[in-house]
């Protein structure tokens, strides 16, 4: 539901109810991911989508009538359907489970909150119970990255579990979802004694943008910081030489810092989501800083140069004390054989491998390969991904 934020946030604000399509199973390929979702307000206007095409009428259709005769909530499925080339389906072969439901905006006021605090780049996470007793699937609770979430599923260990596994969520940066309840562990906060249910919840997560540290302020750096922000990375550009490090050089980077690299890692923030890219060239930058990227819990570490500057920098990593675990995170040359010449086709290639070993592809062509082009997302510990 976040891709159409803006329309959602408009119409809680003015009280329109309005119908809401959501992705939340997705099975072998398709379009758009769990999460996505389309509305429908009851002039019939819409905003967003499900599929890319493939099955926006029917769903659309569905979703009026839903809105029209204020009916429960409705789970539906569409796949590819080579029985009936007229016939509502996922022609890329893959399956989609669409929850379609009515929101009353006044019923529901934490959701305008949520939506306020994403229009506004605050973290927040929106827990949309998608499967389990019906008169709880729809509900939604606005969990903050800090502070009181809002909305209730009515008992309070559920409440705590799934505030929990949001907020796992919004540190990976990823919307997912999750199961909870059913577990004996929480019978004692259960209303009556007995298990609590066992539901699905589908977590929407807006997080702070990912960053992307680059460290070397030379020409290639310029194309890989309008590709970084063009990609959504909170940018940095870091290099020792002031005469080179000024923001006029780096239009795209979110900011300039003149400092040792090194010693820049060291006092900044990074997460499993950033991406490390060394573009020095100098090994007295490039070998204390690779020391100590090579030991942090980042996403990505690539570092330029050619093979023979590879292997010369593999010697000096070795001899001070990298181990070979650590070595085998490190990616150098940096980027993938795309046969770049110039800064922007580079910045190309780092961006494609950093995009690959995020989304765990093999950077080989398509047409290459075979099954599923998208692989499910790896289930974050403690988390259980829907089927």
């Amino acid at each position: 539901m976040l891709n159409i934020t803006d329309t959602l946030r408009d119409w809680c604000h003015e009280g329109r109810p309005f119908a809401l399509a959501t992705v939340v199973d997705v099975r072998g390929s398709a379009p758009l991911p769990v999460g996505t979702a389309l509305a429908v307000d009851a002039e019939g206007n819409a905003v967003g989508g499900v599929s890319g095409g493939c099955v926006e009428a029917a769903v659309y259709e569905l979703a009026r009538q839903v809105l029209a005769d204020r009916a429960a909530p409705a789970r539906v499925a569409f796949g590819y359907s080579d029985s009936d080339a007229l016939a509502a389906g996922l022609t890329c072969g893959g399956e989609i489970g669409v929850l379609v439901q009515r929101v009353e905006p006044g019923a529901q006021p934490h959701v305008a909150a949520a939506l306020d605090a994403v229009t506004a780049g605050r973290p927040s996470a929106v827990a949309h119970v998608v499967d389990g007793p019906g008169e709880l699937v729809g509900r939604m609770l606005h969990i903050p990255a800090e502070g009181t979430h809002d909305g209730t599923l009515g008992v309070e260990s559920e409440d705590r579990a799934v505030v929990a596994h949001a907020r796992a969520l919004l540190r990976a940066g990823r919307t997912a979802s999750i199961e909870v309840g059913g577990g004996e562990a929480e019978t004692e906060n259960a209303d009556d004694g007995t298990c609590p249910r066992k539901l699905t919840v589908l977590v929407h997560v807006h997080a702070s943008r990912p960053r992307m540290l680059i460290f070397g302020a030379v020409d290639f750096a310029a194309a890989l910081s309008r590709a970084g922000s063009f990609l959504g990375y909170r940018v940095t550009v870091c290099d020792a030489r002031p005469v080179f490090a000024t923001p006029a050089r780096f239009p795209h980077a979110d900011e300039v810092v003149t400092d040792w690299p090194h010693r820049y890692l060291a006092a900044t923030d990074t997460d499993t989501r950033t991406a490390v890219c060394v573009l020095t060239h100098d090994a007295k930058f490039d070998i204390p800083l690779l020391c100590l990227a090579l030991t942090l819990p980042v996403g990505y570490v690539g570092a330029m140069g050619s093979r023979r500057t590879h292997e010369h920098r593999v010697e000096l990593l070795r001899e001070a004390g990298v181990s070979q675990d650590q070595l085998a995170r490190l990616h150098s040359p940096i980027g993938l054989d795309i046969g770049a010449l110039t800064s922007e086709e580079t910045a190309i290639s780092i961006t494609s491998e950093i995009i690959a070993h995020t989304n765990r592809g093999t950077g080989r062509p398509l047409s290459h390969g075979a099954g599923p082009i998208h692989l499910p997302a790896e289930p974050l510990p403690g988390l259980v991904t829907a089927q």
